[in-house]
C-alpha cells in the first residue's frame, strides 16, 4: 500500500488553504447605465497579478474592478452606453471604434468580464459585423462577440510585472504561496513507486496509459484527465 498522493494531502491539510485576508474581492464590472463612480482607493491584491481599483457608485455602493493603467485615486469612471474613450471608463463593445485597446472584457452580456484581466493585457477591437464585433484576443486569435458584452477602455495596469526574474527559490516560493500553490512542485515521474502512480522505473518517463477518466478515485487521479481525445496528433489530413 503506497503513500497518499499530493491531489489527496491538497483536500485536508492546512498547508494548502489560502489564508481569507490574501482575497480583497472579486472584480465585478457595474452593469448600471448612465452613472459616473469615482475610484477612492487602489488596491494591491497578492491573488491578482493586476492591482483592484475600488469605485464608489453615486448611490453610495462601491465595486472593486481591475485597475486601468491611467486610474488614480480621485480619477471618475463613467458607465454606460455613451461614455467618452478615456481609459477605466466602462462600456458596451458596440460603442467602441475599431483599434481601440480594451480589457476585462465580457464573453457573454452580463457575465462580468472574462479575458484580458492579467496585467498589462488587452484585447483590441477588430471590426463590427451586425450586431456582433470581431475581437482580437490577446492570444492572437480573433472572435466575434455580441455587440452589448462590456469592456473596460484602456490596457491593464501592472504591465511589466514578469520583467524581473526570481532571483532566489524563496521568492518563488512566497509567490506560490499567496495563491495556495505548493513550491517546489515535484513531477510525479521523479518519485517513487509508493508515492505516486507514475513514479519509478528506470526512466522518468509515465509507462502506461496517462489518460484517466473524470471519476477516478483521488489515488489514481492524475495525468490527463478526461481528455477529449487520446493518441497522437497526426494533423489536418490534405
Amino acid at each position: 500500500m503506497g503513500k497518499r498522493i499530493r491531489a489527496q494531502r491538497k483536500g485536508s491539510s492546512p498547508r494548502y488553504r489560502v489564508a481569507s485576508h490574501r482575497f480583497p474581492g472579486s472584480n465585478r464590472m457595474p452593469r448600471e447605465n448612465g452613472i459616473v463612480g469615482e475610484v477612492t482607493e487602489l488596491i494591491h491584491s497578492p491573488v491578482h497579478t493586476a492591482p483592484l481599483a475600488r469605485i464608489k457608485l453615486p448611490d453610495g455602493d462601491t465595486t472593486l474592478v481591475v485597475a486601468t493603467e491611467g486610474l488614480s485615486i480621485g480619477s471618475s469612471v463613467a458607465v454606460g452606453e455613451n461614455v467618452s474613450l478615456r481609459p477605466g471608463n466602462i462600456t458596451n463593445i458596440g460603442s467602441i471604434p475599431e483599434g481601440t485597446a480594451i480589457n476585462n472584457l465580457e464573453l457573454r452580456p452580463g457575465d462580468g468580464g472574462k479575458v484580458a484581466r492579467s496585467a498589462g493585457n488587452s484585447c483590441y477591437v477588430e471590426a463590427k459585423i451586425g450586431n456582433k464585433v470581431r475581437i482580437r484576443m490577446p492570444s492572437g486569435s480573433l472572435k466575434e462577440l455580441s455587440a452589448d458584452c462590456r469592456a473596460t477602455i484602456g490596457v491593464l495596469a501592472g504591465h511589466g510585472r514578469d520583467e524581473m526574474p526570481l532571483r532566489t527559490a524563496g521568492a518563488a516560493y512566497y509567490k506560490a504561496k499567496a495563491r495556495g500553490k505548493l513550491y517546489p512542485h515535484v513531477s510525479g515521474v521523479a518519485m517513487n513507486p509508493v508515492d505516486h502512480p507514475h513514479g519509478g522505473g528506470n526512466h522518468q518517463a509515465v509507462h502506461g496509459p496517462n489518460s484517466v477518466a473524470r471519476g477516478t478515485p483521488p489515488g489514481a487521479k492524475v495525468g490527463i484527465i478526461a481528455p477529449r481525445r487520446t493518441g497522437r496528433g497526426r494533423g489536418k489530413k490534405v
